[in-house]
C-alpha cells in the first residue's frame, strides 16, 4: 500500500463464524465503522478517512473474504450473507470496545451496513449508505440494462468453481474494469494485489452468490415488517447507475423512514471520485465528541458504556 495514507495500524480480529477481519483503528471519540465496496478493500477510504478523524474513532475494515480478511476454511455461502457478515462485524466492534457505533458503507459494504442496522439496532447509532439500493429491490427490478451494466452480479454468482476460474483467467479485465480512470494508482495496485490471491476471488464470488441465495430472501422477509430506526444518510452518484433511478430517497424511506441525502457529482465510486463531497456530508452527519457532549447536556442521555467511558476520558 505504498503511497496510501491510511490511519491506524492493522490488526486481525477473530469472528464468531470462524474467520478473521483485518481492521485499522485510529482517533478518539464516538466510533465509526467504514466498510468498502467491490472489488476494493478498506484502502478505498484513503481520500476520506483522514478528514473524519477529528473527534471520532475510525475503524476501517476489510469485508469478510476481501482484502486481508479471511473467511473460515470451507465456509458455506451463507457465511458471506450480509446477516452473518453483519453479526461478525458487530462482534468485531465489540471486541475493539465499541458496543454502539455509526456505520458507513459503500456498495457491498452498504449492504452489510443496512443489514446491521436492521438486525442490530442497539449497536448502530447512525447509518450512511453510498450508491446502493437494498438487494431485494435491485433484483426485483433487474432488466436487460442492469444485466449488461452490472454483469459481474451474474458472473460472480455462478456455481463454484466456475466463476473463480473465469475471473482467474482475466482478473484485471473483470475486476479492474473502469477503475484506472478514477482510482489513485497506488490504491488500484492495492486492490489488484488483493484480488491476485485465489482466496480473495473466492470470497468475492461467495459474496455475490449470497446476494442471490440468502440476502434477497432476508430483505423480503423484513419488507414491511421491520425498518431502520437509526438516523440514515443516503448518498449516490449523479453520473452513476442510481443517477438514472427515479426516486432513490423514496426507495430508501420504505426501509429507513427518516432517511435524508442527495446525489453528488460523481459516478459509482463516490469516495474516490468525489472525496471532498463525501467527507463534507459525513462530517456533518456523523457524531463527534463535541456533539455527543452537547446532546448529553441537553437531553441527559446516558449513552452506552463505550460512550460513557469515552466521555469520562475526555471531560475534565
Amino acid at each position: 500500500m505504498s503511497g496510501i495514507g491510511l490511519p491506524g495500524s492493522p490488526q486481525d480480529v477473530p469472528t464468531p463464524s470462524g474467520g478473521t477481519v483485518r481492521v485499522r483503528q485510529a482517533g478518539e471519540g464516538p466510533p465509526v465503522l467504514l466498510l468498502h465496496g467491490w472489488p476494493q478493500t478498506s484502502v478505498m477510504w484513503h481520500r476520506v478517512a483522514p478528514g473524519l478523524l477529528d473527534g471520532r474513532t475510525l475503524v476501517l475494515a476489510d469485508l469478510p473474504g476481501y482484502g486481508d480478511s479471511a473467511l473460515p476454511a470451507g465456509a458455506a455461502v451463507a457465511v458471506s450473507g450480509k446477516r452473518t457478515m453483519a453479526a461478525d462485524l458487530v462482534a468485531v466492534m465489540a471486541a475493539l470496545g465499541h458496543e454502539r457505533f455509526a456505520v458507513v458503507g459503500h456498495d457491498r459494504g452498504a449492504r452489510c451496513a443496512y443489514r446491521m442496522a436492521l438486525d442490530h439496532p442497539g449497536a448502530v447509532s447512525a447509518l450512511a449508505v453510498l450508491d446502493v439500493l437494498p438487494t431485494a429491490d435491485v433484483l426485483a427490478r433487474a432488466d436487460a440494462g442492469f444485466a449488461r451494466g452490472a454483469f459481474h452480479w451474474f458472473l460472480l454468482s455462478q456455481p463454484a468453481d466456475l466463476a473463480e476460474r473465469l475471473v482467474a483467467a482475466e482478473p484485471d479485465a473483470i475486476l479492474g474494469r473502469g477503475l484506472a480512470e478514477v482510482c489513485d494508482p497506488a490504491a488500484l495496485a492495492a486492490y489488484a494485489s488483493a484480488w491476485a490471491r485465489p482466496e480473495v476471488v473466492h470470497g468475492m464470488c461467495q459474496d455475490y452468490r449470497a446476494g442471490f441465495d440468502v440476502d434477497a430472501a432476508d430483505d423480503e422477509a423484513d419488507r414491511g415488517r421491520r425498518t431502520i430506526t437509526a438516523p440514515t444518510l443516503v448518498l449516490w452518484g449523479r453520473r452513476g447507475p442510481l443517477g438514472r433511478a427515479p426516486a432513490v430517497l423514496d426507495d430508501w424511506r420504505v426501509w429507513a423512514p427518516a432517511a435524508t441525502g442527495r446525489a453528488l457529482d460523481a459516478g459509482h465510486l463516490l469516495a474516490e471520485e468525489a472525496p471532498d463531497g463525501v467527507r463534507a456530508e459525513l462530517a456533518a452527519f456523523l457524531p463527534t465528541t463535541s456533539r455527543y457532549r452537547l446532546r448529553r447536556r441537553a437531553t441527559g442521555e446516558p449513552g452506552t458504556a463505550t460512550d460513557r467511558n469515552d466521555a469520562r476520558r475526555r471531560e475534565p
